[in-house]
């Protein structure tokens, strides 16, 4: 038998617990925000100032450890926002954004920030792209960090599409950093370019390279639909710090969804995590309606479909959740729900009768599944509660 014992309502898979004794040593796993910076850079989203405060708000109460509230230097309302959410008195560090830039450190400066992520771009084709040099991409770095660091301001260090670069240079880089006052480090798959094997690698050398004291972020893309694992692997590999975005949003495919990852490490691995696992679909629903998109329906965690049933054959598994769902709605606060459509069956209509409150005897549920299914089916849709409270009248008892 492979399903794990029921506790606090997960059940997953007890091999899970033959291949992860890594997991047992790991100390609790922070997460950092980034959806007010990386995911507000989702084509076509465009946050206000008011939006980010009450993004923030929520974010809070989600228990991030750290959110990035902007990039000053982009825009006013960057700025605008970044003020603001630093007088709500948040229990979340604030963080901000910033390149390697006298203008964006004033930035910053200005504001009054006390803690940054600082970036500069790390493979040869990243660096040709900002028209820099080797040598010179890492002296700015260096004394972008000085700069900081002078200014009462705690750096993580944030090398650009790390995962491409050359390793004797990231290292050179890492290491620049870490001797100019930068006080934490992030390893960032800026394309999602790297497999959950190589992220692992990666973190394990950057932590040989700058010793245990520095504290370790993972930063990555979902380019090939594994950013969610890519994050476990770097845990796995010595990163305490996960960044990601609320849904998964940002560039292209996005960045790692933070409600994915901590649900993984915590259900899968047993590892510890620091978030309000209850708060993750309201909060995700709150900055979808922010955004102005819909989350996928089957998206995991958040999706709508995945405490929903149609199918008659798992209607009829619907009285024991664990034998169609490898984790209890409770934890992540939603309701459990049978549809009516054309894949229901005989205990389908038992189910949502009783939900309904209404009367369907045994000997007339087979006449009301028929009209169930070839309504669903003329409509291409499921049935509402309405058009089965219909169904019902019209066959009488």
């Amino acid at each position: 038998m492979n399903s794990s014992p029921a506790k606090s309502g997960i059940w997953t898979s007890s091999l899970n617990q033959q291949t992860s004794a890594w997991a047992a040593s790991v100390p609790k796993v922070r997460f950092y925000d980034t959806t007010l910076r990386d995911g507000e850079q989702t084509v076509g989203v465009v946050f206000t100032p008011e939006q980010k405060t009450e993004i923030a708000v929520k974010l809070d109460e989600l228990g991030v450890g750290r959110i990035e509230a902007g990039f000053p230097r982009v825009s006013p309302e960057d700025a605008e926002a970044i003020r603001r959410i630093q007088q709500l008195g948040l229990r979340a560090e604030v963080w901000g954004f910033g390149r390697a830039a006298q203008a964006d450190l004033d930035a910053l400066v200005d504001l009054g920030v006390t803690h940054t992520i600082l970036e500069i771009p790390a493979s040869p084709i990243k660096l040709q792209a900002y028209g820099m040099e080797p040598e010179a991409a890492r002296r700015k770095m260096s004394e972008g960090v000085r700069y900081a660091v002078s200014h009462g301001i705690q750096v993580a260090f944030f090398p650009v599409d790390a995962t491409r670069a050359n390793m004797a240079y990231l290292r050179s880089l890492y290491e620049a950093a870490a001797e100019a006052g930068a006080q934490e480090a992030v390893i960032v798959d800026t394309i999602g370019a790297c497999g959950p094997e190589a992220t692992e690698y990666l973190v394990r050398q950057v932590r040989e390279w700058l010793g245990e004291s520095i504290p370790l972020h993972y930063h990555g893309h979902n380019d090939f639909g594994m950013a969610t694992s890519c994050a476990i692997a770097a845990v796995r590999g010595g990163a305490t710090w996960i960044q990601g975005t609320i849904n998964g949003m940002g560039e292209r495919a996005g960045n790692a969804d933070i409600a994915e990852v901590a649900m993984a490490l915590h259900c899968l691995y047993g590892v510890p995590v620091e978030m309000n696992l209850s708060r993750i679909r309201e909060v995700s629903a709150f900055v979808a309606r922010a955004a102005g998109y819909e989350v996928d329906a089957w998206k995991p965690v958040v999706g709508r479909n995945i405490f929903v049933r149609e199918s008659g054959a798992v209607a009829s598994q619907f009285h024991i959740p664990e034998s169609i769902e490898p984790f209890s709605a409770d934890i992540v606060s939603a309701q459990r729900e049978i549809v009516l459509g054309k894949k229901s069956g005989l205990d389908s209509v038992a189910l949502k009768a009783d939900a309904l409150n209404l009367d369907v005897p045994a000997e007339r549920r087979k006449e009301v599944l028929e009209m169930v299914k070839a309504r669903g089916v003329a409509k291409r849709g499921l049935i509402t509660d309405e058009e089965f409270r219909e169904i019902v009248a019209a066959v009488g008892h």
